[in-house]
């Protein structure tokens, strides 16, 4: 999933989300959509700080770190 777009995996963050809510999944399908929107959260959360470091660089401010664990390894397991 490294090409899909950061609205893109929120896109369907949010499908799993309302299929997870609605409560009517096997097991076995619902714990396969828990790991899935585990692992686009952890996405979005280090797109979301590449984003802001841009740009503090770009405005000049120092670059903090989110308050996030972005190992970048855990994106490139899609």
């Amino acid at each position: 999933m490294a090409d899909k777009t950061f609205e893109e995996r929120l896109d369907r963050l949010k499908a799993i989300v309302a299929s997870l809510e609605k409560g009517d999944l096997p097991l076995e399908e619902g714990v396969a959509l828990f790991k899935e929107g585990q692992t686009l959260s952890k996405e979005c959360a280090i797109q979301l700080e590449k984003a802001r470091n841009e740009v503090k660089i770009v405005t000049g401010d120092e670059v903090e770190d989110f308050d996030v664990d972005t190992e970048e390894d855990t994106a490139d397991d899609c």
